[in-house]
């Protein structure tokens, strides 16, 4: 029997990361292929990146927008509140077999609720994470109890999707669909891609994403200029910026970057998205992922480059020897960059391993969810023996 399958994205980064199961989806003729589009793929302000999402050979395409200007808790609750309006009628429209939902975001735990209570089976894809030092902690575990099947990116995570009540007959780990997506990118030049963004790779390259922390009080600006003192003094340097995401206080972080790449336009360049292609690329090219985002815990130790991970945004993940922990001040932020570019650390890079898979993930769901029968919803909490 052939069998609907839906894929939800509601942002640049989960798009990039469901790419590769997408693709094998979509020419499978035991599945009919149906994707959601939704939050800041349709918003201008983030880059419009619906553009950037391979919409051929899909036979149903739907999408909403739900994502307010505001960048405030009061405004992240409105949309969530308009996601489930919206999204309980393509459910209904679609009646899909089995919904795919990635991670921990707002927009994600809307469709979830969505598609639990319209009776429709979701499969999670990275559970039993941790983000320690953001909302989106509470609501990837959210996604999980809504959840039947789950697909996890370490066994440690598995095991701590069982201890939140999950059958261990539903819980697969599987590794990181990233990974997979990297060994499938034909890479560009330097040059080539130095010519597609309009930029002059220096001794030193730094790719920089930071995000609100949106269970600190300022959503941590005030640790983002800290960063900004760092930057300000490197020299013979680039450095690439991308937009901190739509979370509450992602505005107010993005206003410091315009300030500082306007009177720093020699060394600094800002863009809305690069997409997970030219994302890729940048990360081949540079010599270290500075921020907070999730890229330089997952995506940066395949590239056997150093991550400075400022703060609590990503506590609890686990994490390669690349990755360097630092508080939010001036001098361990600096002291973290002369780590890096110390030939110490460079040599220790080459045998880096990464922790979350071999690269082989999609077929691994694929052949789980053709042989997996799902006579009924109702689940049972695992008592942990």
């Amino acid at each position: 029997m052939i069998k609907k399958i839906c894929v939800f994205t509601g942002n640049r980064a989960d798009y990039g990361i469901l790419k590769p199961l997408i693709n094998k989806l979509k020419f499978d003729k035991d599945f009919i292929l149906q994707l959601v589009i939704s939050g800041s793929h349709l918003c201008k302000e983030y880059g419009f990146t619906f553009n950037d999402i391979d919409i051929s050979n899909i036979e149903h395409v739907e999408k909403t927008e739900i994502q307010l200007s505001s960048d405030t808790p009061i405004g992240t609750i409105k949309s969530m509140g308009l996601g489930l309006i919206s999204f309980s009628e393509i459910i209904s429209k679609l009646k899909p077999d089995l919904c795919f939902i990635l991670g921990d975001r707002f927009e994600a735990l809307s469709f979830a609720i969505a598609c639990y209570v319209c009776n429709i089976a979701i499969a999670h894809l990275h559970g039993g994470e941790l983000t320690e030092g953001v909302l989106d902690d509470g609501f990837r575990h959210s996604i999980t109890k809504l959840s039947y099947l789950h697909f996890t990116s370490t066994e440690e995570y598995r095991k701590r999707v069982i201890q939140l009540g999950e059958e261990p007959e539903r819980v697969f780990n599987v590794g990181a669909l990233t990974i997979e997506n990297i060994k499938n990118t034909k890479f560009l030049s330097k040059k080539e891609l130095e010519r597609k963004l309009n930029i002059k790779f220096k001794k030193n390259n730094f790719v920089i994403t930071f995000h609100p922390s949106t269970l600190e009080s300022n959503y941590n600006a005030n640790d983002f200029k800290e960063l900004i003192r760092v930057l300000d003094e490197l020299d013979n340097s680039l450095l690439i910026f991308t937009k901190a995401n739509c979370d509450p206080g992602g505005k107010l972080i993005n206003s410091i970057i315009y300030e500082f790449v306007s009177k720093n336009n020699d060394k600094a360049t800002l863009f809305d998205s690069l997409g997970d292609f030219l994302y890729l690329n940048v990360l081949k090219y540079v010599d270290a992922v500075v921020g907070n985002s999730s890229s330089g815990i997952i995506e940066a130790p395949y590239f056997k480059i150093p991550t400075i991970n400022i703060g609590d945004r990503q506590k609890g993940r686990i994490k390669a020897e690349s990755i360097i922990d630092c508080k939010s001040d001036y001098n361990d932020i600096k002291n973290a960059f002369k780590y890096i570019l110390s030939n110490d650390l460079k040599n220790k890079l080459r045998n880096i391993k990464n922790p979350y898979g071999d690269g082989n993930t999609s077929d691994k769901i694929i052949k789980i969810i053709k042989n997996i029968k799902i006579a009924s919803l109702k689940k049972s909490f695992y008592n942990l023996k």
